[in-house]
C-alpha cells in the first residue's frame, strides 16, 4: 500500500502530509487514522509506547472516548528526506466538562511507501475556560 505523497519530501509535499494528518485526526476515526501508519509503527505519545496499527487503533478509540469535542490544528515545522517535524495544538473537553488546550511537537519518519514508521509526540495540557477556546 502506498500513501502519497512519498518521500523524499519537499516543502509542498511535506505540507500535504501535515494537512492529511490533521484532516484524518479531526475525523476521530481510529481505523482511518491508523491506515497512514506501517503495520509495525512505533509511537511515543506522552508516556505511552505504542507498537503496531492495532495498538494505534485501540489507543485512539480510548482517546476519543475521553476527549470530547476534539479539534486539532497542525503546522509544518521542518522536513528532510523522509522525516517531518510538526507543531500542533488541540482542544477538547473531558467527561467532567473541563476544557483543555494541548500543545506539542511531533517527529515523524516515513517508509518508502509514504506510511509513517515512527511518531514521537511530546504534549502538554493546559486547562482553559470554554470562553478561551480558539479552535
Amino acid at each position: 500500500m502506498k500513501k502519497h505523497p512519498l518521500p523524499p519530501f519537499n516543502e509542498e509535499t511535506a505540507k500535504q502530509k501535515v494537512q492529511m494528518a490533521e484532516d484524518a485526526w479531526n475525523s476521530k476515526d481510529p481505523l482511518k487514522v491508523s491506515m497512514a501508519y506501517t503495520e509495525d509503527t512505533e509511537w511515543r505519545n506522552r508516556t505511552s509506547f505504542i507498537h503496531g496499527r492495532k495498538e494505534v487503533q485501540e489507543f485512539l478509540k480510548n482517546k476519543w472516548k475521553n476527549e470530547h469535542h476534539y479539534k486539532l490544528k497542525k503546522e509544518l515545522w521542518g522536513f528532510r528526506n523522509n522525516r517531518i517535524a510538526v507543531r500542533f495544538e488541540y482542544e477538547y473537553q473531558n467527561s467532567e466538562g473541563q476544557w483543555y488546550r494541548a500543545y506539542g511537537n511531533e517527529n515523524w519518519q516515513f517508509d518508502e511507501n509514504g506510511l509513517m514508521q515512527k511518531r514521537y509526540a511530546s504534549i502538554n495540557d493546559l486547562k482553559i475556560k470554554a470562553s478561551e477556546r480558539q479552535l
